[in-house]
């Protein structure tokens, strides 16, 4: 079968591998389609950073590269493994796409395992990945979903658990005005995840395409183009001088994330959900001064059901999100390159690795 396949910096390879192997305790999964990850790119432009290198295998995969990318997955059961309940061939299913040490607490009562020693992500330090035609995964980490809800937005619901995860993290709540830092896909994402608990939702983002994009699906009340107006003086008339309550920083941009401090009101809440490949300049006094909480977000903790529920109940609509769609062929020339040189253009990028439901 055809899978991208990770060997360093600006070095993958679509190249064929064997089919994985449907062992007990695992289901075998056609893949459908396959969103391209921010963190993706980070691995191409500044990797390896999640990949273990060549080398040098990671602690509880124990692969190190070259391995197979992609993470924000959907597909169809093909193959149930030995002991594996609940699940048929043909039941349409997602990925939480985690590496868990044996031993760690995964059940529905746990916040914290994705915090746990060596954690990492299939698609990223082993275990196969979504940027090939099949793949095995343990049944922990497999989610059904509604066959009502097309394969190909179903694929979001990985990143859009990021955006969750995030926005509950942040406290954000009904009446709360909150301003996104960033458009891009987790950034939209938020927006859609604050609106859908009933905040009031300011966008600030370069990119036409994106602030149109943020509007049309209903992720943002307000769109501004930081280079044309005060998006920090915008926000406190927007609030009758106060500011705003949360405030997301998506970027991983020193100007914003100053500018997201600036527009936070005393005793707000700065999200970083983004992430850094660099050190931040941030102004401790102005944080101690406005009593800012400032938290970090990584990835999610049993947050896919509640947000598959969200997306079967029409709480939230995942299409306006996808921007474009290609083959495993075109992943670098019409994926990375359009996504690193041209992200203006696009918002979210999917990859159908067996070419099915392209034009």
């Amino acid at each position: 079968m055809k899978a991208a396949r990770y060997y360093g910096n600006h070095d993958i390879r679509i190249e064929d591998i064997p089919e994985p192997k449907v062992t007990p305790g695992t289901l075998g999964i056609d893949v459908a389609w396959c969103g391209i990850c921010g963190t993706d790119l980070h691995e191409y432009l500044d990797g390896p950073i999640f990949c273990p290198p060549a080398g040098h295998p990671h602690p509880i995969s124990g692969e190190e590269s070259p391995i197979t990318l992609g993470h924000e997955m959907s597909g169809v059961v093909y193959e149930v493994g030995e002991g594996v309940e609940g699940f048929e061939v043909g039941d349409h299913v997602v990925v939480e796409p985690y590496i868990i040490a044996d031993g760690v607490d995964t059940g529905p009562d746990s916040n914290d395992y994705h915090l746990s020693k060596d954690m990492n992500f299939i698609g990223l330090a082993g275990r196969g990945g979504g940027l090939s035609e099949k793949i095995a995964v343990e049944r922990r980490w497999v989610h059904k979903i509604s066959k009502d809800i097309p394969l190909d937005q179903a694929a979001l619901i990985e990143p859009f658990s990021v955006a969750v995860h995030a926005v509950e993290r942040s406290g954000a709540k009904a009446g709360d005005v909150a301003i996104v830092g960033g458009a891009g896909p987790i950034g939209v994402l938020c927006g859609a995840a604050l609106k859908a608990i009933g905040a009031t939702v300011v966008v600030s983002e370069l990119s036409e395409l994106r602030r149109q994009k943020a509007l049309d699906s209903g992720a943002a009340d307000y769109a501004f183009d930081p280079r044309e107006v005060d998006v920090v003086e915008k926000v406190r008339e927007l609030t009758d001088g106060k500011g705003a309550n949360v405030a997301i920083e998506a970027t991983s941009v020193q100007v914003v994330l100053d500018t997201l401090m600036d527009a936070l009101r005393p005793t707000g809440v700065l999200l970083i959900v983004s992430i850094w490949g660099h050190k931040a300049d941030f102004d401790m006094h102005k944080l101690v001064m406005k009593e800012i909480d400032m938290r970090g977000s990584i990835a999610y903790v049993n947050t896919h059901p509640k947000t598959i529920k969200m997306v079967e109940e029409g709480k939230v609509d995942l299409k306006p999100f996808i921007t474009g769609k290609i083959g495993l062929d075109d992943l670098i020339d019409k994926g990375f390159d359009t996504l690193i040189n041209r992200n203006e253009t696009a918002v979210k990028i999917l990859v159908s690795p067996s070419g099915e439901g392209l034009e």
